[in-house]
């Protein structure tokens, strides 16, 4: 079980599933996680890719979301997923999808879906997110995030056109955000100033 850090769902707890498929995000690491968003929750609509138990989601609803996407694949963490948002009183404010990424990301982009922040806990095995993240690109609003959970020191690969704007650490865990480059920074010759 995990607990809601902070906002309207405080303290409650939330179901996570069993086994070793989903690896939740610890309290600690959602806390200094949230900490590096600076209040970016209120009123933003969050996509969570490979959502697990929903723990970020439920978290940035609780700090003000207007509206959360929870996608994963994994039939047992949708149905929790389910479960942990009619507890917390959040099923209103989200959709849950049941697909591998591929699918989600195209769904969304057909229904003309934008989001200001997008939570993406692949498997740490997923070591190469260049096509994730450029399928992202139509799906980010401007000055949209995309905070990427990943093991601590190797971060995954990204699509070009992005830039860095937060990383940090916490144990074996990593976080980087990084955010679409103004289209007028990606047509500069980086040879001419």
């Amino acid at each position: 079980m995990l607990r809601i850090i902070s906002g309207e769902a405080r303290g409650r707890r939330v179901e996570t599933p069993e086994g070793r498929d989903t690896r939740p995000t610890l309290d600690r690491v959602r806390e200094n996680l949230f900490n590096m968003l600076q209040g970016r929750c209120m009123e933003a609509r969050v996509l969570d890719l490979f959502a697990g138990s929903g723990a970020l989601s439920l978290e940035a609803l609780s700090r003000g979301a207007a509206f959360a996407v929870l996608a994963d694949r994994d039939r047992e963490a949708v149905r929790i997923e389910k479960r942990n948002l009619e507890t917390l009183g959040f099923s209103e404010r989200s959709r849950v999808m049941q697909s591998p990424w591929e699918a989600t990301l195209r769904t969304l982009r057909e229904e003309g879906e934008t989001f200001d922040l997008v939570f993406l806990d692949p498997p740490y095995a997923m070591k190469d997110l260049r096509e994730m993240t450029e399928s992202l690109r139509p799906l980010l609003r401007a000055e949209g995030w995309i905070v990427i959970e990943h093991q601590a020191g190797q971060r995954p690969g990204i699509a070009p056109g992005y830039r860095v704007r937060k990383e940090r650490a916490w144990g074996y865990c990593g976080v980087t955000i990084v955010e679409a480059e103004e289209k007028d920074e990606q047509l500069r010759d980086p040879g001419i100033l």
